[in-house]
C-alpha cells in the first residue's frame, strides 16, 4: 500500500496584511501542536511567490482529517489566507517510486 499524506498551500487573502502578533503566535502554536502530536511533516513559507504565504505537508489518516486540521489553521480561521489541499502519494525505493 502506496504512503498518501496531504499537502496544503496558504493563499494570501486581502487581509492577509493586517496579520497582527497574537495570530502569527496563534499560527505558530497550531504548527507546534502539530508537530507533538507527529502530524506535521514539513512546513514552510514561501519566498518570491506572491501571493503564496506557505505550505504544511500533513501525515494524517484521512482527507476529512485534514481539512478540519486546515479549518482549524488560525490564518485560515481568522480569514487572513485561503487553503488548498491536495493529497501527496509518496514515490521512494520502497514502493520503486510509484513505477
Amino acid at each position: 500500500m502506496n504512503q498518501l499524506m496531504y499537502l496544503v498551500m496558504l493563499k494570501k487573502s486581502k487581509t492577509f496584511n493586517r496579520l497582527t502578533k497574537k495570530i502569527v503566535e496563534e499560527h505558530v502554536e497550531n504548527i507546534r501542536r502539530l508537530d507533538d502530536e507527529g502530524k506535521l511533516e514539513l512546513c514552510g513559507v514561501f519566498k518570491g511567490y506572491p501571493g503564496m504565504a506557505g505550505m504544511y505537508i500533513l501525515k494524517v489518516e484521512t482527507r476529512e482529517e485534514a481539512e478540519a486540521l486546515c479549518q482549524r489553521e488560525p490564518l485560515v480561521a481568522g480569514g487572513y489566507a485561503a487553503y488548498q489541499l491536495a493529497g501527496l502519494e509518496l514515490a521512494h525505493r520502497g514502493n520503486n517510486y510509484l513505477l
